[in-house]
């Protein structure tokens, strides 16, 4: 299993970008899939999730209104576009396969990071800054 990430850089506040998160080693569309963040010195954050099909989305009290996860099953991409991004914004981002389900993170029952998710990409900074 691989989750490998792209995009991300530094931005002013007010600016956009878009995370890319390509799945491969196992069949993609089989699996919900999550963003995580973490800024320096906190823990993990979870961010976005989404279904099997892209239909159900759910999102942070913090990021919603302006970030948008989103899935191409065709091409086994994960996807997070941000936009009117804050300072508070700036952490390492991280994609990864989320097997308890997207739903748990709308109704609050989400486990701990090290049981929710099972793969993890790389990591991609986003620093928001003037």
């Amino acid at each position: 299993v691989q989750l490998v990430q792209s995009g991300g850089g530094m931005v002013q506040p007010g600016g956009s970008l878009r995370l890319s998160c390509v799945a491969s080693g196992f069949t993609f569309s089989d699996y919900d899939m999550s963003w995580v963040r973490q800024a320096p010195g906190k823990g993990p954050e979870w961010v976005a999730a989404v279904n099997t099909n892209g239909f159900s989305r759910y999102y942070a009290d913090s990021v919603q209104g302006r970030f948008t996860i989103s899935r191409d099953n065709a091409k086994n991409t994960l996807y997070l576009q941000m936009n009117n991004l804050k300072f508070e914004d700036t952490a390492l981002y991280y994609c990864a396969r989320d097997p308890r389900g997207a739903l748990t993170h709308h109704s609050n029952t989400a486990y701990p990071p090290g049981y929710q998710y099972d793969y993890w990409g790389q990591g991609t900074q986003v620093t928001v800054s003037s």
